[in-house]
């Protein structure tokens, strides 16, 4: 039986690797996905917007095959965290912390 990418075991070890925190490292992923998310969204509705600027008729729209085709196919892509977990694990993924604010002493 084939195993499916998202359900492979993650070694934790090697998530906290370039943290050293578990916390810090889920924002980290959890912030770039929420990034692939609205890139791969914008693209799906510039795709899909053809369809709908070419069509009065919202029923033809939900029937036209290559609309459902791009919306399978979108689908079919591997989840934007499981994208960015790929991306951290690999050192692809850059990211830094923001400066601490330095208090005035008067």
């Amino acid at each position: 039986m084939k195993q499916s990418i998202a359900l492979t075991p993650r070694n934790f070890v090697e998530l906290v690797k370039s943290t050293g925190n578990i916390y810090e490292t889920t924002v980290i992923i959890a912030k770039r996905a929420k990034q692939i998310a609205v890139k791969t969204k914008e693209e799906l509705d510039a795709k899909l917007a053809e369809f709908i600027s070419h069509s009065d008729n919202v029923e033809e729209v939900f029937e036209n095959k290559e609309h459902m085709e791009i919306s399978t196919s979108y689908e079919k892509q591997p989840k934007p965290v499981i994208i960015a977990t790929e991306e951290f694990l690999a050192d692809k993924m850059m990211y830094r912390y923001p400066e601490e604010a330095t208090s005035l002493k008067i």
